[in-house]
Protein backbone atom coordinates (compact mmCIF):
# COMPACT_ATOMS: atom_id res chain seq x y z
CA UNK A 1 0.00 0.00 0.00
CA UNK A 2 2.82 2.31 0.89
CA UNK A 3 4.53 1.88 -2.54
CA UNK A 4 1.27 2.46 -4.41
CA UNK A 5 0.65 5.57 -2.37
CA UNK A 6 4.09 6.96 -3.22
CA UNK A 7 3.59 6.26 -6.95
CA UNK A 8 0.26 7.92 -6.83
CA UNK A 9 1.80 10.91 -5.09
CA UNK A 10 4.58 11.16 -7.68
CA UNK A 11 2.00 11.01 -10.50
CA UNK A 12 -0.12 13.62 -8.78
CA UNK A 13 2.90 15.86 -8.35
CA UNK A 14 3.71 15.57 -12.08
CA UNK A 15 0.13 16.37 -13.04
CA UNK A 16 0.17 19.37 -10.70
CA UNK A 17 3.41 20.59 -12.26
CA UNK A 18 1.93 20.33 -15.75
CA UNK A 19 -1.16 22.20 -14.62
CA UNK A 20 0.99 24.99 -13.19
CA UNK A 21 3.05 25.30 -16.39
CA UNK A 22 -0.03 25.26 -18.63
CA UNK A 23 -1.72 27.80 -16.36
CA UNK A 24 1.26 30.15 -16.62
CA UNK A 25 1.15 29.87 -20.38
CA UNK A 26 -2.54 30.54 -20.79
CA UNK A 27 -3.23 33.04 -17.99
CA UNK A 28 -2.31 36.13 -20.08
CA UNK A 29 -4.73 35.12 -22.83
CA UNK A 30 -7.66 34.76 -20.49
CA UNK A 31 -7.15 38.14 -18.81
CA UNK A 32 -5.75 36.97 -15.45
CA UNK A 33 -2.47 38.90 -15.82
CA UNK A 34 -1.38 41.54 -13.33
CA UNK A 35 -3.92 44.39 -13.02
CA UNK A 36 -3.35 47.31 -15.43
CA UNK A 37 -1.78 50.49 -14.06
CA UNK A 38 -3.60 53.82 -14.21
CA UNK A 39 -2.89 56.27 -17.04
CA UNK A 40 -0.12 58.16 -15.22
CA UNK A 41 1.72 55.08 -13.99
CA UNK A 42 1.39 53.45 -17.42
CA UNK A 43 2.96 56.52 -19.05
CA UNK A 44 5.78 56.56 -16.48
CA UNK A 45 6.50 52.85 -16.96
CA UNK A 46 6.53 53.09 -20.77
CA UNK A 47 9.67 55.21 -20.76
CA UNK A 48 8.88 57.27 -23.87
CA UNK A 49 6.47 59.78 -22.27
CA UNK A 50 8.91 61.53 -19.91
CA UNK A 51 8.09 64.99 -21.27
CA UNK A 52 4.36 64.36 -21.13
CA UNK A 53 4.63 63.19 -17.52
CA UNK A 54 6.68 66.28 -16.63
CA UNK A 55 4.05 68.50 -18.29
CA UNK A 56 1.21 66.71 -16.47
CA UNK A 57 3.01 67.32 -13.16
CA UNK A 58 3.66 70.99 -14.02
CA UNK A 59 -0.03 71.46 -14.85
CA UNK A 60 -1.09 69.69 -11.60
CA UNK A 61 -3.10 67.09 -13.52
CA UNK A 62 -1.57 63.98 -11.93
CA UNK A 63 -4.41 63.35 -9.48
CA UNK A 64 -7.01 63.91 -12.21
CA UNK A 65 -5.41 61.33 -14.52
CA UNK A 66 -5.01 58.86 -11.66
CA UNK A 67 -8.71 59.15 -10.73
CA UNK A 68 -11.41 56.68 -11.76
CA UNK A 69 -12.17 58.33 -15.07
CA UNK A 70 -12.40 56.65 -17.45
CA UNK A 71 -10.38 58.76 -19.88
CA UNK A 72 -9.08 58.39 -23.41
CA UNK A 73 -5.65 60.02 -23.68
CA UNK A 74 -3.93 60.88 -26.94
CA UNK A 75 -0.36 60.78 -25.67
CA UNK A 76 2.45 62.57 -27.55
CA UNK A 77 5.81 60.85 -27.28
CA UNK A 78 9.02 62.51 -26.15
CA UNK A 79 9.94 62.74 -29.85
CA UNK A 80 6.68 64.57 -30.55
CA UNK A 81 7.46 67.16 -27.88
CA UNK A 82 11.01 67.36 -29.22
CA UNK A 83 9.63 68.48 -32.60
CA UNK A 84 8.24 71.67 -31.05
CA UNK A 85 10.28 74.79 -31.89
CA UNK A 86 13.13 75.58 -29.52
CA UNK A 87 11.93 77.38 -26.40
CA UNK A 88 8.25 76.45 -26.75
CA UNK A 89 8.27 73.67 -24.18
CA UNK A 90 10.42 75.67 -21.78
CA UNK A 91 7.92 78.54 -21.93
CA UNK A 92 4.97 76.21 -21.37
CA UNK A 93 6.60 74.65 -18.30
CA UNK A 94 7.00 78.03 -16.58
CA UNK A 95 4.64 78.58 -13.60
CA UNK A 96 3.05 81.61 -15.29
CA UNK A 97 2.02 79.40 -18.24
CA UNK A 98 0.31 76.78 -16.09
CA UNK A 99 -3.18 77.69 -17.31
CA UNK A 100 -2.14 77.48 -20.97
CA UNK A 101 -0.30 74.21 -20.40
CA UNK A 102 -3.35 72.68 -18.69
CA UNK A 103 -5.50 73.83 -21.62
CA UNK A 104 -3.19 72.12 -24.11
CA UNK A 105 -2.90 68.88 -22.10
CA UNK A 106 -6.64 68.56 -21.52
CA UNK A 107 -7.09 68.99 -25.28
CA UNK A 108 -5.42 65.56 -25.50
CA UNK A 109 -7.96 63.96 -23.14
CA UNK A 110 -11.48 62.76 -23.95
CA UNK A 111 -13.95 61.64 -21.28
CA UNK A 112 -14.81 57.95 -21.50
CA UNK A 113 -12.91 54.95 -22.80
CA UNK A 114 -12.84 54.98 -26.60
CA UNK A 115 -11.03 52.09 -28.25
CA UNK A 116 -9.54 52.51 -31.72
CA UNK A 117 -12.35 50.61 -33.46
CA UNK A 118 -14.89 53.06 -32.05
CA UNK A 119 -12.61 56.02 -32.68
CA UNK A 120 -12.53 55.37 -36.43
CA UNK A 121 -16.33 55.57 -36.56
CA UNK A 122 -16.31 59.10 -35.14
CA UNK A 123 -15.69 62.33 -37.03
CA UNK A 124 -14.80 64.25 -33.91
CA UNK A 125 -14.57 64.02 -30.14
CA UNK A 126 -15.17 66.65 -27.48
CA UNK A 127 -12.07 67.01 -25.34
CA UNK A 128 -11.87 67.75 -21.63
CA UNK A 129 -10.48 71.15 -22.66
CA UNK A 130 -13.88 71.85 -24.21
CA UNK A 131 -13.18 72.01 -27.94
CA UNK A 132 -13.84 69.41 -30.60
CA UNK A 133 -10.85 67.53 -32.03
CA UNK A 134 -11.13 66.07 -35.53
CA UNK A 135 -10.73 62.31 -35.72
CA UNK A 136 -9.81 59.95 -38.55
CA UNK A 137 -6.61 58.14 -39.26
CA UNK A 138 -5.14 61.05 -37.30
CA UNK A 139 -6.26 63.19 -34.37
CA UNK A 140 -6.17 66.87 -35.36
CA UNK A 141 -3.35 66.08 -37.80
CA UNK A 142 -1.24 63.96 -35.42
CA UNK A 143 -0.95 60.31 -36.50
CA UNK A 144 -1.92 57.55 -34.10
CA UNK A 145 1.19 55.34 -34.06
CA UNK A 146 0.04 52.89 -31.36
CA UNK A 147 -3.50 52.30 -30.17
CA UNK A 148 -5.41 50.67 -27.35
CA UNK A 149 -2.96 50.68 -24.45
CA UNK A 150 -5.46 49.67 -21.80
CA UNK A 151 -5.14 51.23 -18.33
CA UNK A 152 -7.13 50.68 -15.15
CA UNK A 153 -8.89 54.01 -15.66
CA UNK A 154 -9.04 54.32 -19.44
CA UNK A 155 -7.00 53.87 -22.58
CA UNK A 156 -3.98 55.52 -24.20
CA UNK A 157 -3.49 56.06 -27.94
CA UNK A 158 0.06 57.16 -28.81
CA UNK A 159 0.39 60.07 -31.28
CA UNK A 160 3.37 61.52 -33.13
CA UNK A 161 2.60 65.20 -32.61
CA UNK A 162 1.45 67.64 -29.95
CA UNK A 163 -2.05 68.90 -30.82
CA UNK A 164 -3.17 72.37 -29.87
CA UNK A 165 -6.59 73.96 -29.33
CA UNK A 166 -7.40 76.62 -31.92
CA UNK A 167 -7.57 79.38 -29.34
CA UNK A 168 -6.22 79.09 -25.84
CA UNK A 169 -7.62 80.75 -22.77
CA UNK A 170 -6.83 84.38 -22.13
CA UNK A 171 -3.58 84.67 -20.27
CA UNK A 172 -2.56 87.17 -17.62
CA UNK A 173 0.03 89.74 -18.54
CA UNK A 174 0.50 92.56 -21.03
CA UNK A 175 -1.32 92.89 -24.35
CA UNK A 176 0.60 92.71 -27.64
CA UNK A 177 1.38 96.43 -27.84
CA UNK A 178 2.56 96.74 -24.22
CA UNK A 179 4.63 93.56 -24.60
CA UNK A 180 6.34 95.01 -27.68
CA UNK A 181 6.99 98.30 -25.89
CA UNK A 182 8.49 96.64 -22.81
CA UNK A 183 10.71 94.31 -24.84
CA UNK A 184 12.85 97.23 -26.04
CA UNK A 185 13.71 95.63 -29.41
CA UNK A 186 10.54 96.66 -31.28
CA UNK A 187 10.78 100.47 -31.13
CA UNK A 188 10.39 100.89 -34.89
CA UNK A 189 7.49 98.45 -35.02
CA UNK A 190 5.71 100.32 -32.23
CA UNK A 191 6.31 103.63 -34.03
CA UNK A 192 4.81 102.26 -37.25
CA UNK A 193 1.82 100.77 -35.39
CA UNK A 194 1.13 104.22 -33.92
CA UNK A 195 1.55 105.91 -37.30
CA UNK A 196 -0.90 103.47 -38.89
CA UNK A 197 -3.48 103.99 -36.15
CA UNK A 198 -3.43 100.29 -35.16
CA UNK A 199 -2.69 100.63 -31.44
CA UNK A 200 -6.28 100.21 -30.29
CA UNK A 201 -6.76 97.22 -32.61
CA UNK A 202 -3.71 95.39 -31.26
CA UNK A 203 -4.72 96.19 -27.67
CA UNK A 204 -8.22 94.75 -28.21
CA UNK A 205 -9.32 91.26 -27.18
CA UNK A 206 -8.16 89.55 -30.38
CA UNK A 207 -6.63 87.06 -30.14
CA UNK A 208 -3.91 87.80 -32.69
CA UNK A 209 -0.73 86.16 -33.86
CA UNK A 210 1.88 88.79 -34.69
CA UNK A 211 5.06 88.06 -36.64
CA UNK A 212 7.01 90.98 -35.22
CA UNK A 213 10.07 92.39 -37.03
CA UNK A 214 12.81 93.64 -34.73
CA UNK A 215 14.45 97.05 -35.00
CA UNK A 216 17.31 95.30 -36.82
CA UNK A 217 14.78 93.90 -39.33
CA UNK A 218 13.42 97.38 -40.08
CA UNK A 219 17.01 98.65 -40.38
CA UNK A 220 17.44 96.36 -43.41
CA UNK A 221 14.95 98.51 -45.31
CA UNK A 222 16.38 101.50 -47.16
CA UNK A 223 16.15 104.57 -44.93
CA UNK A 224 14.10 106.41 -47.52
CA UNK A 225 11.56 103.56 -47.64
CA UNK A 226 10.83 103.65 -43.92
CA UNK A 227 10.72 107.47 -43.86
CA UNK A 228 8.27 107.41 -46.77
CA UNK A 229 6.01 104.83 -45.08
CA UNK A 230 5.78 106.98 -41.95
CA UNK A 231 4.36 109.93 -43.93
CA UNK A 232 0.63 110.54 -43.33
CA UNK A 233 0.02 110.28 -47.08
CA UNK A 234 1.22 106.66 -47.04
CA UNK A 235 -0.80 105.52 -44.03
CA UNK A 236 -2.86 103.01 -46.03
CA UNK A 237 0.26 101.41 -47.53
CA UNK A 238 1.88 101.18 -44.08
CA UNK A 239 -1.30 99.60 -42.71
CA UNK A 240 -1.22 96.98 -45.50
CA UNK A 241 2.35 96.04 -44.62
CA UNK A 242 1.72 95.84 -40.87
CA UNK A 243 -1.51 93.83 -41.17
CA UNK A 244 0.39 91.43 -43.46
CA UNK A 245 2.33 90.51 -40.28
CA UNK A 246 -0.85 89.74 -38.30
CA UNK A 247 -2.91 86.54 -38.41
CA UNK A 248 -6.31 86.47 -36.68
CA UNK A 249 -6.44 83.92 -33.86
CA UNK A 250 -3.69 82.59 -31.63
CA UNK A 251 -1.20 80.28 -33.32
CA UNK A 252 1.58 78.90 -31.16
CA UNK A 253 4.75 77.84 -32.95
CA UNK A 254 3.59 74.23 -33.15
CA UNK A 255 0.44 75.43 -34.97
CA UNK A 256 2.56 77.43 -37.39
CA UNK A 257 4.68 74.39 -38.24
CA UNK A 258 1.57 72.27 -38.75
CA UNK A 259 -0.64 74.64 -40.74
CA UNK A 260 2.08 75.98 -43.12
CA UNK A 261 -0.14 78.67 -44.65
CA UNK A 262 -2.15 81.45 -43.01
CA UNK A 263 -4.46 84.21 -44.15
CA UNK A 264 -3.32 87.53 -42.74
CA UNK A 265 -5.41 90.44 -41.52
CA UNK A 266 -4.28 92.18 -44.73
CA UNK A 267 -6.09 89.50 -46.74
CA UNK A 268 -3.23 87.76 -48.53
CA UNK A 269 -1.53 84.58 -47.32
CA UNK A 270 1.86 84.12 -45.74
CA UNK A 271 3.65 80.78 -45.79
CA UNK A 272 5.95 78.68 -43.67
CA UNK A 273 9.17 78.39 -45.67
CA UNK A 274 12.74 77.29 -45.01
CA UNK A 275 13.53 73.94 -43.40
CA UNK A 276 12.37 72.10 -40.31
CA UNK A 277 15.55 73.13 -38.49
CA UNK A 278 15.44 76.72 -39.76
CA UNK A 279 11.80 77.64 -40.37
CA UNK A 280 11.05 80.99 -41.96
CA UNK A 281 7.92 82.97 -42.75
CA UNK A 282 7.99 84.17 -46.35
CA UNK A 283 11.77 84.01 -46.07
CA UNK A 284 11.98 85.88 -42.75
CA UNK A 285 13.76 83.90 -40.07
CA UNK A 286 11.92 83.01 -36.86
CA UNK A 287 14.22 84.42 -34.19
CA UNK A 288 12.04 83.63 -31.17
CA UNK A 289 8.60 82.10 -30.79
CA UNK A 290 5.68 81.93 -28.37
CA UNK A 291 5.92 85.24 -26.49
CA UNK A 292 2.54 84.94 -24.78
CA UNK A 293 0.41 88.05 -24.39
CA UNK A 294 -3.01 88.62 -22.82
CA UNK A 295 -4.57 88.90 -26.29
CA UNK A 296 -2.44 86.59 -28.41
CA UNK A 297 1.11 85.62 -29.16
CA UNK A 298 4.19 87.20 -30.73
CA UNK A 299 6.74 85.40 -32.90
CA UNK A 300 9.87 87.44 -33.60
CA UNK A 301 11.18 87.62 -37.19
CA UNK A 302 14.40 89.06 -38.59
CA UNK A 303 13.01 90.67 -41.76
CA UNK A 304 10.06 92.88 -42.66
CA UNK A 305 7.80 90.88 -45.01
CA UNK A 306 6.04 92.76 -47.80
CA UNK A 307 2.72 91.77 -49.38
CA UNK A 308 2.96 90.90 -53.06
CA UNK A 309 1.15 93.09 -55.61
CA UNK A 310 -2.45 92.05 -56.15
CA UNK A 311 -3.88 90.77 -59.43
CA UNK A 312 -0.68 89.43 -60.92
CA UNK A 313 -0.80 86.56 -63.38
CA UNK A 314 -0.22 83.02 -62.10
CA UNK A 315 3.52 82.94 -62.73
CA UNK A 316 4.19 86.31 -61.11
CA UNK A 317 1.98 85.33 -58.16
CA UNK A 318 4.04 82.17 -57.62
CA UNK A 319 7.29 84.14 -57.91
CA UNK A 320 6.25 86.72 -55.30
CA UNK A 321 4.37 84.50 -52.86
CA UNK A 322 7.22 82.67 -51.12
CA UNK A 323 7.38 78.87 -51.13
CA UNK A 324 7.23 78.17 -54.87
CA UNK A 325 10.83 78.56 -56.08
CA UNK A 326 11.07 74.93 -57.15
CA UNK A 327 7.74 75.05 -58.98
CA UNK A 328 8.77 78.20 -60.84
CA UNK A 329 12.09 76.57 -61.79
CA UNK A 330 10.20 73.54 -63.11
CA UNK A 331 7.74 75.71 -65.05
CA UNK A 332 10.67 77.47 -66.71
CA UNK A 333 12.41 74.17 -67.50
CA UNK A 334 9.22 72.85 -69.13
CA UNK A 335 8.82 76.10 -71.08
CA UNK A 336 5.35 76.70 -69.64
CA UNK A 337 5.92 80.29 -68.50
CA UNK A 338 4.18 81.91 -71.46
CA UNK A 339 1.27 79.48 -71.19
CA UNK A 340 0.68 80.26 -67.51
CA UNK A 341 1.05 83.99 -68.19
CA UNK A 342 -1.57 83.73 -70.93
CA UNK A 343 -5.20 84.78 -70.69
CA UNK A 344 -6.39 81.40 -69.40
CA UNK A 345 -8.17 81.23 -67.07
CA UNK A 346 -6.45 78.36 -65.24
CA UNK A 347 -6.77 76.66 -61.88
CA UNK A 348 -3.35 75.65 -60.56
CA UNK A 349 -2.75 73.20 -57.71
CA UNK A 350 0.66 74.51 -56.67
CA UNK A 351 3.07 72.25 -54.73
CA UNK A 352 5.29 74.11 -52.27
CA UNK A 353 9.08 73.78 -52.10
CA UNK A 354 8.54 71.40 -49.17
CA UNK A 355 6.28 69.28 -51.39
CA UNK A 356 9.00 68.93 -54.03
CA UNK A 357 11.51 68.13 -51.27
CA UNK A 358 9.43 65.02 -50.42
CA UNK A 359 10.20 63.47 -53.82
CA UNK A 360 12.80 60.68 -53.74
CA UNK A 361 16.42 61.86 -53.94
CA UNK A 362 17.46 62.59 -57.51
CA UNK A 363 13.91 62.68 -58.92
CA UNK A 364 13.68 66.45 -59.28
CA UNK A 365 17.19 66.76 -60.71
CA UNK A 366 16.33 64.12 -63.28
CA UNK A 367 13.06 65.81 -64.25
CA UNK A 368 14.80 69.15 -64.78
CA UNK A 369 17.15 67.69 -67.42
CA UNK A 370 16.33 68.81 -71.01
CA UNK A 371 15.86 65.22 -72.18
CA UNK A 372 13.04 64.78 -69.63
CA UNK A 373 11.14 67.94 -70.57
CA UNK A 374 8.18 65.97 -71.93
CA UNK A 375 7.78 63.98 -68.71
CA UNK A 376 8.13 67.16 -66.61
CA UNK A 377 5.50 68.88 -68.75
CA UNK A 378 3.09 65.97 -68.23
CA UNK A 379 3.54 66.22 -64.45
CA UNK A 380 3.15 70.00 -64.32
CA UNK A 381 0.09 70.11 -66.57
CA UNK A 382 -1.44 67.45 -64.31
CA UNK A 383 -1.53 70.23 -61.71
CA UNK A 384 -3.41 72.64 -64.02
CA UNK A 385 -7.13 72.65 -64.80
CA UNK A 386 -8.80 74.78 -67.45
CA UNK A 387 -11.08 77.49 -66.13
CA UNK A 388 -11.21 79.25 -62.78
CA UNK A 389 -12.45 76.82 -60.11
CA UNK A 390 -12.82 78.21 -56.60
CA UNK A 391 -12.48 75.78 -53.68
CA UNK A 392 -16.24 75.69 -53.12
CA UNK A 393 -16.89 74.73 -56.74
CA UNK A 394 -14.27 71.96 -56.65
CA UNK A 395 -15.74 70.44 -53.49
CA UNK A 396 -19.16 70.27 -55.16
CA UNK A 397 -17.95 68.58 -58.35
CA UNK A 398 -15.37 66.36 -56.56
CA UNK A 399 -13.16 66.29 -59.65
CA UNK A 400 -11.25 68.56 -62.00
CA UNK A 401 -10.15 67.86 -65.56
CA UNK A 402 -6.48 68.73 -66.01
CA UNK A 403 -4.71 70.24 -69.02
CA UNK A 404 -2.62 67.04 -69.04
CA UNK A 405 -5.78 65.13 -69.92
CA UNK A 406 -6.56 63.08 -66.82
CA UNK A 407 -9.06 63.94 -64.10
CA UNK A 408 -8.08 64.80 -60.54
CA UNK A 409 -10.13 63.11 -57.83
CA UNK A 410 -11.24 65.66 -55.23
CA UNK A 411 -12.13 64.16 -51.85
CA UNK A 412 -10.71 65.32 -48.53
CA UNK A 413 -7.51 65.57 -50.61
CA UNK A 414 -6.65 66.31 -54.23
CA UNK A 415 -5.29 63.07 -55.65
CA UNK A 416 -3.79 62.36 -52.22
CA UNK A 417 -2.30 65.84 -51.75
CA UNK A 418 -3.57 67.95 -48.85
CA UNK A 419 -4.75 71.44 -49.78
CA UNK A 420 -3.12 73.81 -47.30
CA UNK A 421 -4.45 77.10 -48.75
CA UNK A 422 -7.13 77.90 -51.28
CA UNK A 423 -8.35 80.63 -53.58
CA UNK A 424 -5.30 82.82 -54.20
CA UNK A 425 -6.66 85.14 -56.91
CA UNK A 426 -4.61 85.87 -60.03
CA UNK A 427 -5.39 88.00 -63.07
CA UNK A 428 -5.69 84.85 -65.20
CA UNK A 429 -7.03 82.28 -62.77
CA UNK A 430 -6.73 80.90 -59.27
CA UNK A 431 -4.07 79.06 -57.23
CA UNK A 432 -4.66 76.41 -54.57
CA UNK A 433 -1.61 75.39 -52.53
CA UNK A 434 -0.90 71.68 -51.96
CA UNK A 435 1.64 69.79 -49.85
CA UNK A 436 2.54 66.98 -52.30
CA UNK A 437 3.60 66.72 -55.94
CA UNK A 438 0.90 64.76 -57.78
CA UNK A 439 1.98 62.26 -60.42
CA UNK A 440 -0.21 61.23 -63.40
CA UNK A 441 -1.28 57.60 -63.44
Amino acid sequence: MRSISRATMRASAQVFAYVVVISLLILPTVGLAAPAKDIVDTAVAAGNFNTLVAAVKAASLVETLKSDGPFTVFAPTDKAFGALPAGTLGNLLKPESKGLLASILTYHVVPGKIMSADLLKLRGVKTVQGQQAGVGLAIDGARVIQADIVCSNGVIHVIDGVILPEASMTKPGRDIVDTAVSAGSFNTLVATVKAAGLVDTLKSDGPFTVFAPTDAAFAKLPTATLDSLLLPANKSKLTEILTYHVVPGQLLAADVLKKQAFETAQGQPIFLTGSAKKPTINGAGLVKTDILCSNGVIHVIDTVILPPPTKQDIVDTLVSSGPFETLVTAVKAAKLVETLKGSGPFTVFAPTDAAFAKLPAGTLESLLKPENAEKLTAILTYHVASGKAMAGDIIKTQEAGTVQGQNLAIAPTVDGACVIYTDIPCSNGIVHVIDTVMLPK
